[in-house]
C-alpha cells in the first residue's frame, strides 16, 4: 500500500489537469458544436505566453527586461498564472471570429479550419520561442519535495492538484451560480431558444470560445512543469481531452472531470507498473466504457448527433 499511494497521487494530479483541458474542450463543443482541434495548440500557447511572462522574453536585452527578471520568481509566476490563460482566450477568440463563416456548413469546414489553426499556432510558437524544450521556471516555494506520512512527495504536484480543484470548482460555480453560466448551459441545450429570447448569440459563442480556450491556456500554464514544454506539446494533450469528453459524455461538466481523473488514474497506475501500457489504457478505458454505455459516463443525446 505505502508503494502504491505515490502512484494513486501522481494518477490523481494528472487526472485532475487533464480535466482542466478537458472542460474548455466541453464548453466549446457543448455550445459551438465544434470539435476544435487547435485546442491542444492554445495549451501550447498559454504555457509559452507564461514562459515569455516569467522570463521577460518580451522586454528583450532592455533595462526594462533586466529590472524585471531581477525580481522574485512569486509575483512573476503570480501574474503568469492570470494573463497567459487571459492572453490565450484572446487568441482562441480571434480564431472563432475566423469560424464563423464554417458554422451552418458541414461539420469538415470546422475541423479543417482548427486544423490549420493548430499547424499555424505550432509554426508561430517555432519561430517565437525555439524548437527546442524550454523549463518554466517555479518559485522556490512550491519547487522540491515534501515528505508526508513518511512518503516523498513533490511539492508542484502538490500545488497542481490543489489549484485544478480549485479552478474546476469556480467554473462550476461560474455556470450554476451566475446568470452568464445559466445563458452558456442553456446554449448548450438549445442555441436557437437562446437567440429567440433575445440574446447575443454570437457574442456568447465568441465568449464561450474565449472561455474554453483560456482553460486551455490555464492548463497549460499549470501542466508544462510535469510534462515538459516544446512547441508540439499541444499534440499530447488534444487526443486525450477529446477521449476524455467522449468517455464522460459529450457536454457534461461533471462527466468530464470524472472521466479525467479515470484517465489520469488508469495512465498513471499503468506507467508505475506497465510503462509500456501507460498511454493505451486510456484507449482500452474508452472501449470499456463506451461499449456498454454509448453516449458516456453522464452523457445526454447531442446536437451532434442530429
Amino acid at each position: 500500500m505505502t508503494q502504491l499511494v505515490p502512484h494513486l497521487f501522481n494518477g490523481l494530479t494528472l487526472g485532475l489537469l487533464f480535466a482542466l483541458i478537458a472542460l474548455g474542450f466541453t464548453l466549446i463543443v457543448g455550445v459551438m458544436e465544434v470539435i476544435n482541434l487547435a485546442h491542444g495548440s492554445l495549451f501550447a500557447l498559454g504555457a509559452y505566453f507564461a514562459l515569455a511572462i516569467i522570463g521577460g522574453g518580451w522586454f528583450g536585452e532592455t533595462a526594462l527586461g533586466e529590472w524585471w527578471v531581477s525580481l522574485p520568481v512569486t509575483p512573476r509566476y503570480i501574474l503568469a498564472l492570470i494573463l497567459a490563460p487571459i492572453l490565450a482566450g484572446l487568441a482562441g477568440m480571434v480564431l472563432e471570429l475566423a469560424l464563423r463563416r464554417t458554422y451552418g456548413k458541414i461539420p469538415l469546414y470546422g475541423l479543417l479550419l482548427t486544423f490549420g489553426a493548430a499547424l499555424v499556432i505550432e509554426e508561430l510558437i517555432r519561430l517565437g520561442w525555439g524548437t527546442g524544450e524550454q523549463h518554466l521556471q517555479l518559485p522556490q516555494a512550491i519547487n522540491g519535495a515534501v515528505l508526508l506520512g513518511g512518503l516523498i512527495f513533490s511539492k508542484y504536484k502538490l500545488f497542481a492538484a490543489g489549484f485544478s480543484v480549485l479552478a474546476i470548482i469556480m467554473v462550476w460555480l461560474f455556470l450554476e451560480k451566475t446568470p452568464y453560466g445559466a445563458i452558456i448551459k442553456a446554449g448548450a441545450h438549445d442555441s436557437e431558444m437562446v437567440r429567440a429570447l433575445g440574446y447575443n448569440l454570437a457574442r456568447l459563442r465568441l465568449l464561450v470560445f474565449g472561455l474554453g480556450a483560456g482553460l486551455a491556456g490555464l492548463a497549460g500554464v499549470t501542466m508544462v512543469p510535469i510534462w515538459g514544454l516544446r512547441p508540439h506539446v499541444g499534440v499530447d494533450v488534444v487526443i486525450p481531452a477529446f477521449l476524455i469528453i467522449v468517455l464522460g459524455g459529450v457536454g457534461s461538466f461533471w462527466g468530464s472531470v470524472i472521466a479525467a481523473i479515470l484517465v489520469g488514474l488508469s495512465v498513471g497506475l499503468t506507467g508505475a507498473y506497465a510503462p509500456a501500457w501507460s498511454m493505451m489504457s486510456m484507449y482500452i478505458l474508452l472501449i470499456l466504457v463506451v461499449g456498454f454505455r454509448t453516449r458516456g459516463l453522464l452523457g445526454k443525446k447531442s446536437a451532434l448527433e442530429n
